[in-house]
């Protein structure tokens, strides 16, 4: 029988939650497990496991499992270095090349456009030589040289080896679902995007972060849960910028990537989000209300952190 009790009453104590929920399997990077890390820490070569106490229907755990299927298709992306450009900081002097990553096979939408510097794809490489040096033996790096690095003529020669140099990694398995990988192309701008959610900056955050998580999403097929911060962040710009339709259809984009995975540390704290927000919009805030109700049960603890309190904890170095 649902709680008397709803997410406008003083009463509503679904924000009590075990402090956002264990981590499953302590969720360690698949990769690069010695690298300093403070971002999300999922398992990014894994797949989903779905929770043997799962309150899932039948025809729920096979929507599910049908959505798993598709998550795992593997998406295959096209690298191009669009241009490139000098710039000058200080006493630094340096070229920035712009990336753009396309989805290939149909008309992509959501293509993400980013740069990166030279000591950027430099460090890529010394990360991936620490745990791929086998792997990656046979792609080659273009070398800095002494001399001749910002002319017109290297930096068309980098434009072109760069591309190479991704396209190749892109189609060692192990390297394009390593953390390593998918942060070279994703964490500058998730950083950036958090700390702007922290600073109180919303639409900031927001801007980034659409232009973002569809890389995201398209990196991590094999992994869905590896985008739900991102998501929840999403989730909190749109609330506190007073866009509640919004903010609940990014929830429940988040909820659907948390099916079975009752232990994630986002879950507790996004079910009682969306109980508010259902509650705010006159939807069923009662469905919402008793799965937070039956996680707490099997797992009872003391005040967890909301869903701000967890995100802006998210990529803080």
């Amino acid at each position: 029988m649902a709680s008397v009790k709803h997410p406008g009453n003083p009463g509503w104590t679904g924000h009590h939650t075990a402090q956002c929920m264990a981590r499953t399997q302590q969720e360690t990077p698949a990769t690069g497990a010695n690298l300093p890390h403070s971002g999300p820490e999922e398992n990014l070569d894994a797949p989903s496991i779905v929770n043997p106490n799962s309150n899932m229907t039948t025809r729920e755990l096979q929507e599910y499992w049908r959505n798993e299927k598709g998550h795992w298709k593997h998406v295959k992306l096209l690298f191009e270095i669009a241009s490139a450009h000098i710039e000058e900081r200080k006493a630094s002097k340096f070229v920035m090349y712009q990336i753009v990553v396309i989805q290939t096979g149909s008309f992509d939408s959501n293509k993400a456009v980013l740069e990166r510097r030279y000591s950027d794809f430099e460090q890529l490489q010394k990360n991936l030589l620490k745990t791929f040096r086998e792997e990656i033996e046979d792609v080659a790096f273009p070398k800095k040289r002494l001399m001749g690095n910002f002319t017109e003529e290297m930096i068309c020669e980098r434009k072109l080896a760069f591309k190479e140099y991704l396209s190749l990694l892109y189609t060692i398995r192990c390297v394009r679902r390593s953390r390593e990988f998918i942060d070279f192309l994703t964490r500058p701008e998730l950083r950036e995007a958090f700390g702007c959610l922290r600073a109180g900056q919303y639409t900031k955050a927001l801007d980034i972060l659409t232009r973002v998580v569809p890389l995201q999403e398209k990196l991590t097929r094999h992994c869905p849960v590896a985008v739900v911060p991102a998501l929840c962040a999403m989730l909190v710009c749109h609330r506190d910028l007073e866009r509640p339709l919004e903010a609940f259809a990014t929830g429940e984009r988040a909820l659907q990537r948390l099916q079975a995975r009752e232990s994630h540390r986002y879950y507790a704290p996004l079910l009682d989000a969306m109980a508010r927000l259902a509650y705010a919009l006159g939807k069923d805030f009662v469905s919402l209300q008793e799965r937070l109700e039956e996680t707490q049960l099997r797992k009872p603890a003391t005040r967890g952190l909301t869903l701000k309190e967890l995100t802006v904890r998210e990529y803080l170095c």
